[in-house]
């Protein structure tokens, strides 16, 4: 049986229905995104410091109860972010209005503006190589285990920088931060826009900050991994 079209709207989700609900989603589940990967990022740093260090603060996160119970809320708000956006998306190619942030209000439009999907799907991809080489590892397979002040815990360091000695994954983490940092700069804007946070004073000091948020971060992740190649290759060289 053919369902009714007041059927259909009946078992849909409501933020789902409207194109403004689903710009909102956006912004807010991005930001949420946002302000993880600079906590993210903080972790990655602690590599710079040593093994131990970075092997301390991976275990930190990996049995505190309060880290482990933000896990499914971050796969949460991935999944809405990808999705809706997605959406909206397939909305805006449909409608041929003015989409998702994508005119620039000075007037111009850059390829991020336009094509955030494209960015995403980039990104997501990347992402299921990521967890596939770290968090699915440490998680559910036996990885090496080390002693730090006494404890014995999972050693994320080695696993990490065996993966970093790698030329192709490294290349790979560098492409995937420099779209990662596109789709921040367009995006950081634009979701602080969204939300009403932005009048013609704030809308430069957003696109100033997201500027130097996106390349602090894409600098920041794709630094990590050219230096430990850099480092494992001089240190194998005669």
């Amino acid at each position: 049986m053919i369902a009714t079209a007041q059927q259909k709207k009946a078992f849909a989700l409501p933020v789902l229905q409207s194109s403004v609900a689903r710009k909102l989603a956006v912004s807010v589940t991005g930001l949420f995104l946002i302000l993880f990967l600079a906590v993210h990022l903080a972790v990655n740093l602690t590599m710079l410091a040593g093994a131990e260090t970075y092997n301390a603060a991976a275990h930190w996160m990996g049995t505190t109860p309060a880290i482990l119970a933000l896990r499914p809320v971050l796969a949460l708000g991935l999944l809405l972010h990808v999705v809706i956006s997605l959406l909206l998306a397939l909305d805006n190619s449909r409608a041929r209005p003015t989409g998702y942030e994508k005119v620039d209000p000075a007037g111009g439009s850059t390829w991020a503006a336009r094509h955030p999907a494209v960015l995403g799907v980039l990104i997501l991809l990347f992402l299921g190589l990521h967890l596939s080489s770290f968090s699915l590892r440490m998680t559910f397979g036996s990885p090496p285990m080390v002693e730090v002040a006494g404890v014995m815990m999972k050693d994320a360091y080695q696993l990490v920088t065996a993966r970093f000695g790698l030329w192709w994954y490294v290349a790979l983490y560098a492409a995937a931060m420099l779209f990662l940092g596109l789709h921040l700069a367009h995006g950081f804007r634009s979701a602080f826009q969204t939300l009403g946070l932005s009048d013609r004073r704030w809308r430069r000091r957003w696109t100033v900050l997201g500027y130097l948020y996106s390349v602090a971060v894409a600098v920041g992740f794709a630094a990590l991994p050219l230096y430990f190649f850099v480092t494992s290759q001089a240190m194998g060289a005669p």
